[in-house]
């Protein structure tokens, strides 16, 4: 038997090395990549939650900021407050019940039509599938079996996902969006209305300096909560803000130089 030549021996080690090296980086970011969070299925409660509260702080505070500009009495800025935040929680959860349910409405009457036409013609329906996966890229063969077996798993659940667009994540939920929006706009208009409760006689320098921290704190959290960048989010609904308070303290001062 011939001796082992040492530099072989080494060189097989780097080489096994490696390779183990590699196969645990791929294993790694294999189990990376299958842990990454997706932030669509938040999409529905999020936005009637971020719109609720924003349009919350928003509301009443230019209402509030508008009626002491005015020159009304704190009681007058408070009445109105208090008025302001109940009409808008139930207009807000009214409004989103209504537009949600009409998304759900349009959503059965689209599965409705395809429930029937896959009663009716069951091989059109899987040519029509077919050719979609074939739009995405699939050849012919592969896209063949993957309508057939789709379809044979559940065929209307694959044409509402990628036919219609429905899917669970984004399924219209008429009552959870409105009592978000409800809850959310609630306790957004608290944030003036307390304010303007605790300095009545700085009403508005203080309704004015809290609802902007708090607009900020709103615009960060939906963009961190949306994978967006912070400072683009929290400077988007200032400027927003900025605009609608000034607006609405610009009117009340008008009328109360008019009296």
């Amino acid at each position: 038997m011939e001796p082992l030549d040492p530099n072989t021996s080494v060189k097989s080690t780097d080489a096994a090395f490696r390779a183990v090296t590699v196969l645990q980086g791929a294993a790694e970011s294999g189990q990376a990549m299958a842990s990454h969070v997706h932030r669509t299925h938040r999409s529905g409660w999020m936005r009637a939650g971020l719109l609720g509260a924003n349009d919350g702080v928003l509301s009443i505070s230019g209402l509030m900021l508008g009626v002491a500009a005015a020159h009304a009495s704190p009681t007058g800025i408070f009445a109105a407050g208090i008025a302001g935040l109940v009409a808008g929680a139930l207009s807000m959860g009214a409004g989103e019940y209504v537009s949600v349910s009409s998304q759900a409405d349009t959503e059965r009457a689209d599965l409705d039509i395809e429930r029937k036409a896959l009663q009716n013609d069951s091989a059109a329906e899987h040519a029509e599938l077919r050719d979609i996966y074939i739009r995405r890229g699939l050849d012919h063969e592969l896209a063949t079996q993957v309508s057939r077996q789709l379809m044979a798993h559940d065929a209307l659940g694959a044409h509402a996902r990628d036919d219609i667009g429905i899917t669970e994540a984004l399924t219209a939920r008429p009552l959870q969006a409105a009592i978000t929006s409800s809850v959310s706009f609630t306790l957004g208009g608290l944030v003036p209305l307390l304010a303007g409760i605790l300095a009545p006689q700085e009403a508005i320098l203080v309704i004015a300096v809290v609802s902007f921290v708090f607009l900020a704190a709103l615009g960060a959290l939906a963009a961190r909560v949306g994978g967006a960048p912070i400072l683009r989010g929290a400077a988007r609904v200032l400027i927003w803000g900025a605009l609608a308070m000034g607006v609405t303290s610009a009117v009340g001062a008008l009328f109360g130089a008019v009296e």
